[in-house]
């Protein structure tokens, strides 16, 4: 009897020890299909753009010739973009983090606003936009601007700042709260000086992530109507604007009748990732500074 039950238990081993080296290589396998596309599209993008990227065309304006086209309107675009969405989604992401876990009681209304939080962090992003063409564009009227595109962009990333903000602020430890309330601060103080200090390696990052995914969307804009023609640079937040994605997609449209509006697309394409990378490794050194401070 005791032999049988040996044999059954080693049968199970086996059984388990054969899944779990299945599921390993499964694994492994999407992993390395992961990575093979995105060699094989960096290869490509580096093979067409790579050569098409020099001075000239990081400063020159956009043009209906490939040979003198540019992108420094939609440099500018991008940034005076992030201009109106990194504040907005900054002081509305953090405040509501910080809201729902310090101030709000645990109940209802607090359970149907992150609930709500985490059902917006999966909304598509074409979504948003039709959103912002029906508030900002038709209903307040400001056109395809930059205070429109940016507070568009601001509804898309608030709730991945809303989440990562409340993880933070989840993980300092609750001594530090009774240690600075055991000093006779108040409860403003206490947040002000002791939780988002701790916190703010994740508030950051996080940030920085939301603002890089406002920089790389397209969809939003294209719904709003954002323009990529041969208009002035931006001065201000009520002027008309285009941003590296969009110039991209626009590129990408008259590839099939030039040719090298595609090379053009594809120099687009590095200098956006650039500009990604050099944003992700921000985050990256703000965390680590920030974590070794606190």
């Amino acid at each position: 009897m005791k032999y049988v039950d040996q044999e059954l238990v080693e049968k199970k081993m086996n059984s388990r020890l054969f899944t779990n080296q299945l599921a390993k290589i499964l694994f492994l396998l999407a992993t390395l299909f992961g990575i093979v596309v995105l060699v094989i599209l960096f290869y490509r993008v580096i093979i067409q753009g790579a050569g098409w990227i020099d001075f000239q065309f990081l400063t020159n304006k956009l043009s209906t010739n490939p040979e003198r086209a540019g992108i420094l309107g939609a440099i500018f675009g991008t940034l005076w973009l992030m201009v109106v969405v990194a504040p907005v989604t900054m002081f509305l992401g953090i405040g509501t983090a910080i809201y729902l876990e310090e101030y709000a009681k645990k109940g209802r209304l607090q359970s149907f606003i992150q609930t709500n939080i985490s059902n917006l962090a999966g909304v598509p992003s074409i979504v948003f936009g039709i959103l912002g063409l029906t508030v900002f564009v038709r209903t307040l009227d400001l056109d395809a601007v930059i205070l429109a595109g940016g507070l568009t962009m601001s509804l898309l990333v608030l709730p991945v700042v809303v989440v990562a903000s409340q993880e933070a602020i989840r993980a300092v430890p609750q001594f530090l709260r009774e240690a600075s309330y055991g000093m006779g601060a108040t409860k403003w103080q206490t947040i002000k000086n002791v939780v988002l200090p701790a916190a703010l390696p994740g508030i950051l990052t996080g940030l920085i992530l939301a603002l890089s995914r406002a920089i790389g969307e397209t969809a939003p804009l294209v719904v709003l109507g954002i323009p990529a023609l041969l208009i002035p640079l931006p001065d201000g937040i009520l002027d008309k604007f285009t941003v590296l994605p969009m110039q991209i997609y626009y590129w990408t449209l008259d590839s099939p009748l030039n040719e090298e509006y595609a090379n053009l697309a594809a120099a687009t394409i590095l200098v956006l990732l650039v500009v990604l990378f050099v944003m992700n490794s921000i985050a990256v050194a703000i965390r680590n500074k920030f974590q070794k401070r606190y």
